[in-house]
């Protein structure tokens, strides 16, 4: 069953339908996926405004649940990005 990766912050429906068709549906999977293939997914898809570089740390939290966690790190993101 595949999870919704939509609650990422930086992925909406359809970043997720790219992952999904590419072989990523589910947060393990995106949290042990390498940053290189993650780009070069979005890039073949024309994704090119996408940014990926939070959305393993982001995955490992939501994969173990770690609801509260994530939810204070994605407050502290704007579009994926950490924001300063």
């Amino acid at each position: 069953m595949p999870d919704d990766l939509t609650i990422l912050e930086g992925i909406g429906p359809k970043i997720n339908s790219v992952l999904q068709a590419a072989g990523i549906t589910t947060f393990t999977q995106l949290a042990e996926a390498d940053l290189g293939r993650i780009e070069q997914i979005l890039q073949e898809a024309g994704l090119r405004l996408a940014d990926p570089s939070t959305w393993a740390e982001q995955a490992k939290l939501a994969a173990v649940g770690k609801w509260d966690e994530l939810k204070t790190l994605t407050d502290g993101l704007k579009g994926g990005r950490k924001v300063a």
